[in-house]
């Protein structure tokens, strides 16, 4: 079964699927990316040179009937409740796809408020049409990995937990990463407790983060890789001036991915996470 929920930022929400009153009839827009195709041409070349590809935003149109039974006054509640949750003055929505055991989200943002349609099969007293298009700046669906898990590692006869997706602990230990994605996935890195110049380096791409920046026990280092949104933090004040001038913001290749984490010190209290989501071009 097929279904998509709306959310916005306040947490209001509606559920588009095969049950009253939203029902959903067409969903277009959730596999497909438009790609611009960069090249060059040189005088008198046949054809031209490829040089790179470049995804676009995501347009994604819904389409389906609201209706209601026995009061004629829940179709207008129900036309309400949907302009309040898709206002585009709250900000972007989070659509959520579910098919079956799937469950990917975008973020999104309405073109133009939701449009109920009238005329002769689009409008009645129990039941009311609506069309919906949003546009997805961000154009790949990710998994939904807000939920942590834990296991136990054992490593020098000290147990600690590990949340999940990666984590580890101790000077030089390295772990591997997998990117179950189609794209390059950045990450957000957490260190907690004592540590002089950390460093958290990708293996696989010979790309490192590098901290100049001696943390004490209590101090809590967080670092994001994401374009637009990369930020240095130690206990949530900036502190992107005391990263490494040969650092790179790196992100996770599909694949496998081999990381390594270094300080200048040996202390076995330190936790570093790496957090991530992949992503995927389509459904």
């Amino acid at each position: 079964m097929e279904k998509v929920v709306i959310t916005n930022k306040k947490g209001e929400s509606i559920t588009l699927g095969n049950h009253s009153p939203y029902f959903l009839e067409i969903l277009d827009g959730v596999g497909n990316i438009p790609v611009t195709i960069e090249s060059q041409k040189a005088p008198k070349q046949d054809g031209s040179t490829y040089i790179d590809n470049m995804l676009e935003s995501r347009a994604i149109s819904i389409e389906g009937m609201i209706i209601t039974r026995d009061n004629p006054n829940e179709v207008l509640k129900c036309r309400r409740k949907m302009q309040r949750v898709l206002n585009p003055k709250i900000g972007e929505v989070i659509i959520t796809y579910y098919h079956e055991d799937m469950v990917k989200e975008i973020k999104g943002i309405v073109e133009n408020t939701p449009v109920f349609p009238s005329g002769e099969g689009n409008k009645g007293i129990y039941y009311q049409k609506y069309l919906l298009h949003l546009l997805c700046h961000q154009p790949f669906w990710l998994d939904t990995y807000y939920e942590s898990r834990e296991m136990s590692y054992l490593m020098g006869g000290l147990k600690f937990r590990l949340f999940l997706p990666t984590s580890f602990s101790d000077r030089g230990f390295k772990r591997k990463a997998v990117n179950d994605g189609d794209v390059p996935t950045p990450v957000t890195i957490e260190f907690k407790g004592s540590a002089i110049n950390p460093t958290v380096t990708n293996l696989t791409t010979g790309e490192f983060i590098k901290v100049n920046k001696e943390l004490g026990e209590q101090d809590i280092l967080t670092v994001s890789t994401a374009f637009g949104e990369k930020y240095v933090r130690i206990n949530g004040e900036n502190a992107f001036h005391y990263i490494d001038l040969d650092s790179v913001f790196w992100q996770l290749d599909p694949g496998d991915n081999i990381l390594s984490y270094e300080s200048n010190n040996d202390s076995i209290k330190t936790r570093v996470t790496v957090k991530w989501k992949n992503r995927y071009i389509g459904l």
